[in-house]
Parts: C-alpha cells; structure tokens; sequence
C-alpha cells in the first residue's frame, strides 16, 4: 500500500507543479499532429452508443475537448486537482472531475468509450492490471478503450519538465504485445495496434480493444 500511495502523490504533486506550463505546452499539439488527429478520429469512430465518454488522465482537458468537437459526449478525469483546475479554465463547457484511474469514482458499465492518452504511461507494471480491471467495470458491453504509449523497453524518473519545474514521476515504455497481453488478461478483446515514428528515439503506440459485448457479470 506505501509504494502505491508513493507513486501516486508523486504523480499527483508533480501534476500539479506544472499544469499551468503543461497546458501551455500542449495546447495546439493536436492541431499541429495529423496523425494524433487520425488516431482520436478512429477513437471516436469506434464509440458505436450514445452515451458518456471517459478520457482518464485527461491532464488540461485539450483532448477531452477534441473528442467532444468530434460529436462524443466525452468528460475528463484526471488524479491532479490542479490540472483539472486549469482544464476548467481552458474548457468552460466540458465536465471534469478529480478521480485515480486506479478507482475510478464511476458506476459499473455506465461509459459508452474510455480514452487512456499517455496517462497509463505512469503507472507502474503492478498497478497496471488494477487500472484495466477499473477500465473493464466501467466499460459498457461492447464499448471500446484505446490506449496511447511510449513504445520501449524502460521506465525511467522525470525529475524536470514543462517549464523547468520540479517533477518525480516514473515514465513507463512499452512494447504494444505487452499491454494487448495486459488487455486480454482484464477481459478485452483487443482490435488493432498502431505504431507510428519507429525510427524516432521513442515511437509512439496506441493500442484498441473492447469490452466484449453481453450481459454485465
């Protein structure tokens, strides 16, 4: 129980030292990235009901509000309260809300999508089927998830960024076969894998599955 709360106040703490320079940092980054603009398109495209969308790790709410310019009724969550303080600032007309992905304040099969957008990346290989499961309760029967990464083989401690301030978070690099396993073993079916930049430093990845449809268990 130490080493989760660790992790998670580091995280949180860090979050909230630089949400102010984060949102600045990334706030046309969608704008400025064709091929994010085609990755949160097929996200949408694959949202099949009507219904709440939960972008979780949603940081300043630039994607959150992304989604719902592409017709989702998508709402933010994320575990630092003053990245949701700043997504409120910069998205008046989006809901957000303060909530760990690793239990999640939301009832059972009562989302119609759930976006994880590199926020998975800080959560460490223990913790990660714990946030799967909470992905998978959530989740209505046939409702997808998608998944954005780091591809890589490392985690490493950042201790510095967005704008010089102080940090502590782990960031986590994995290879896509690893969390589609991940995603099996919660229950998913997974759908397809994308990778892009692989002979950048540090390729990208995102990985679709879903909830297999049927009865709530």
């Amino acid at each position: 129980m130490a080493v989760v709360q660790t992790w998670l106040t580091d995280t949180r703490t860090s979050y909230d030292t630089v949400a102010a320079s984060y949102a600045d940092r990334l706030r046309d980054s969608i704008a400025e990235s064709p091929s994010l603009r085609m990755t949160l398109g097929l996200f949408a495209s694959l949202v099949r009901e009507p219904g709440p969308v939960a972008d979780v790790g949603c940081g300043t709410g630039h994607v959150t509000a992304h989604l719902n310019g592409l017709g989702l009724d998508a709402f933010g969550l994320d575990l630092s309260p003053g990245m949701i303080e700043v997504a409120r600032r910069d998205h008046p007309g989006t809901r957000f809300a303060v909530g760990s992905m690793t239990a999640l304040p939301l009832p059972d099969a009562s989302v119609a999508g759930l976006l994880s957008w590199w926020s998975l990346i800080h959560v460490p290989d223990e913790e990660v089927p714990t946030a799967l499961g909470q992905f998978h309760r959530v989740l209505r029967p046939g409702a997808p998830v998608a998944i954005g990464f780091h591809v890589g083989d490392v985690a490493r401690v950042k201790t510095r960024g967005y704008g010089g301030h102080p940090m502590r978070v782990h960031v986590h690099r994995r290879r896509p076969a690893q969390v589609s396993e991940w995603l099996r073993e919660a229950g998913f079916t997974v759908e397809a894998e994308w990778v892009e930049r692989l002979d950048s430093e540090v390729p990208q990845a995102v990985v679709y599955a879903r909830r297999p449809a049927g009865p709530v268990s």
